[in-house]
């Protein structure tokens, strides 16, 4: 084999090439920007240095209990400085990092520790009923016992007890720092094990790894045009797909993090004005509390704001409605499997000469990939053939690139499955407009097939959501002798909302053919999940058993 010019004594070496991992933009801005602020958390404040020396004694400390490279660190924490510290310092030793959902009932946390084998949990206070029910169930039922170590949250005043052997205080203290947050040295090597929030009511253990989450974190920062020194508050629930990365984007630019345990519109804009926040991303569900508070919540904002959205479509009263509040929103798509969002419906200069509805129309797309992403296209699943960019042909949105998971955890059937063809299959049908950008139609499971036409769910919940009392709304298919299956629409009404079902059968007649509009309205709360995804497999189940 002819060895090229370009290759002969010009191999990799230390100075040339280092493994992509994002714990080196924590260095960097301990480096250079030491003296900023990193962390704010009510009373507590860190800067970028003192975070870099918490996370490095915090590296130390989980090294002395016996962690290493592929040994799963779970962390039941809210959005606090120890869940950021927690994403820069196991990473930096080559441990893996899961982050629990706060919101899970014990059964399944313990499942969920025992499958990926943690050997450590760093626990929050607040939760010490739930994870002590779970201890008790990974130690009776998996024969599995975990090391322990407490957060006290000086911003936590409730109940639940210390639980572990280590308070995480006095036992990051007594660590000295490791010299350097490192990373692997191999960036295919697992950064986290994230698990699927449970919308089709089968989680998988989804691992990532370092290259994805330095490229997908750099996404996020380009495709936002993010500024140096951002300051990002935490609405979005840390344990989501590790924040979507952005623990890591908001130390590449050396910004703050303004830490928040709870996500309600009065909690959320008191920070946004108190701190300047300038972004912040949520699911549908918080961006509509905002647009419902009452004005004078946001009558010391004067700043611009920037706001992501992502979790489901958001429908075109959400976005018209963070325009007239004055928030710049920004709506982008993922999964789970691509480090959260990979695509975004990215804004041309000449959509501001748009009218808002247009604009509206074109920002409520699902977009195109990130510049990162090799490859998202729609393809026929059952043949793997592009399909035509003509905005009526439906097919799957798929994903090929670094932004790809490694694969599921000890599921190798499902990873087979996912990435048959050479390309992540999403489950999301969807069209492909002229311009390139994707819409999606729905979730291959949620079209309903009412007497052989095809009726997106998404389209009927966008007509039901330009109603002004809607507050919350997921259309299901229903069984129906005639037709085989018709829309039923299950509605949450803003307060002191007066609509009848006969009102918003009206409403959606005069936004929908006849065959699309529900024949059966149903006031009910919806169940959603932790990240607010609304959780459809439960409301096919409810319809089917009241039919």
């Amino acid at each position: 084999m002819t060895i090229s010019i370009f290759d002969q004594d010009l191999g990799k070496n230390k100075a040339n090439y280092v493994p992509l991992s994002p714990v080196s933009f924590v260095e960097r801005s301990a480096e250079v920007f030491g003296d900023l602020v990193a962390t704010v958390h009510g009373k507590r404040s860190y800067t970028w240095a003192e975070v870099r020396e918490r996370s490095a004694r915090l590296a130390n400390a989980l090294t002395g209990l016996g962690i290493g490279k592929g040994d799963a660190v779970s962390v039941m924490l809210s959005n606090t400085p120890e869940m950021v510290e927690a994403h820069y310092a196991v990473p930096a030793i080559n441990a893996v990092l899961n982050t629990l959902n706060t919101r899970l009932d014990a059964h399944l946390l313990a499942w969920q520790m025992n499958h990926c084998e943690a050997k450590v949990l760093i626990t929050d206070r607040e939760f010490a009923h739930t994870i002590s029910s779970a201890l008790k169930m990974l130690k009776n039922e998996y024969n599995r016992e975990l090391i322990v170590i407490d957060v006290d949250d000086s911003e936590y005043s409730g109940p639940g007890e210390l639980l572990g052997k280590y308070e995480y205080e006095a036992w990051i203290k007594a660590s000295a720092p490791v010299s350097l947050l490192k990373g692997p040295d191999d960036e295919w090597d697992a950064i986290a094990v994230s698990y699927t929030s449970g919308t089709t009511g089968d989680p998988k253990g989804v691992v990532t790894h370092h290259r994805g989450a330095y490229l997908n974190a750099t996404c996020q920062a380009i495709t936002w045009q993010m500024p140096e020194f951002p300051v990002y508050l935490w609405t979005l629930p840390m344990f989501h797909c590790n924040g979507w990365c952005f623990p890591w984007t908001i130390a590449m630019l050396g910004g703050t993090h303004v830490c928040l345990r709870r996500a309600d519109a009065t909690s959320i804009l008191a920070a946004i004005d108190k701190y300047k926040v300038d972004h912040y991303c949520a699911a549908p569900i918080v961006h509509n509390l905002l647009i419902s508070s009452k004005p004078e919540l946001r009558s010391g904002i004067k700043h611009k704001v920037k706001a992501m959205v992502a979790g489901a479509a958001p429908p075109a009263a959400m976005i018209e409605g963070m325009n007239k509040i004055g928030f710049e929103l920004l709506h982008v798509y993922g999964l789970t499997e691509v480090y959260g969002p990979a695509a975004g419906a990215v804004q041309r200069p000449s959509w501001a000469k748009e009218s808002l509805s247009e604009q509206t129309r074109l920002n409520a797309r699902q977009g195109v990939r990130y510049m990162l992403e090799e490859g998202m296209t729609l393809l026929n699943p059952e043949t793997m053939e592009e399909l035509p960019a003509d905005g009526e042909t439906m097919g799957e949105i798929m994903f090929r690139g670094n932004i790809v998971m490694k694969g599921y955890l000890k599921n190798p059937t499902s990873t087979a499955k996912a990435f048959e063809g050479g390309w992540f299959h999403t489950g999301d049908l969807a069209v492909m407009e002229s311009d390139r950008y994707l819409k999606i139609k729905d979730r291959s499971k949620d079209i309903i097939i009412s007497g052989g036409e095809n009726i997106s769910s998404l389209e009927v919940e966008d007509a039901l959501y330009r109603h002004p009392d809607v507050m919350t709304c997921a259309v299901v298919a229903k069984e129906d002798e005639k037709w085989g299956e018709t829309p039923l629409a299950y509605v949450e009404l803003r307060p002191d909302a007066t609509v009848t079902a006969e009102e918003l059968v009206t409403h959606c007649k005069s936004l929908l053919a006849g065959y699309k509009v529900p024949k059966d309205i149903r006031f009910e709360a919806i169940p959603k999940t932790s990240t607010g995804k609304i959780q459809k497999f439960e409301l096919r189940k409810r319809a089917s058993e009241s039919k």
